[in-house]
């Protein structure tokens, strides 16, 4: 609180916790493009996020939503749906030249197998270079979605087979 007429109020988004500037800025400063995975209440959210003075410039954005067109019919926001999403996020960063980027996960915390991470390992199978540590990606038997249901498995497999044509 002010104490003393020296009380400088903290940027609008600090005080409303949604931007840590110190990680933001580590990231602008590799001058590649952002994979920012982004998960809601019903979906995850994969975008390629360019720096820009006048604010960031979306390269591309997919929601677990768009994985319908594709045949899916579990839910938008488990393990296997984080992955496809980051699957096809990274076939369609490859198709507009977009080859390497850096994950920012933003306030979320950074747990070992998590759909964060599950979004991560689909963009690194698609072919997009982005820099991890090792033993961070959930199980395949997770990514899968048979600890769900055997049938989740094979939906999954017919979904991804039909992003491999993008």
């Amino acid at each position: 609180m002010a104490r003393n007429a020296v009380y400088r109020v903290k940027m609008r988004r600090r005080r409303e916790g949604k931007t840590n500037y110190r990680k933001r800025l580590a990231l602008l400063k590799s001058g590649k493009p952002r994979a920012v995975v982004r998960k809601t209440l019903r979906y995850i959210i994969v975008q390629l996020a360019e720096y820009h003075e006048d604010g960031d410039k979306i390269l591309l954005g997919v929601t677990s939503r768009k994985l319908k067109d594709y045949g899916w019919s579990g839910s938008f926001k488990n393990t296997p749906a984080a992955y496809l999403t980051g699957y096809l996020a990274g076939k369609l960063a490859l198709k507009k030249g977009i080859k390497e980027a850096i994950l920012d996960i933003g306030l979320q915390r950074p747990v070992k197998g998590s759909r964060v991470f599950a979004a991560l390992k689909g963009m690194l199978d698609a072919g997009l270079e982005i820099p991890h540590g090792d033993g961070i990606f959930p199980s395949e038997e997770r990514i899968k979605g048979l600890h769900i249901s055997e049938d989740l498995g094979k939906l999954f497999d017919d979904v991804k087979a039909k992003m491999e044509e993008v």
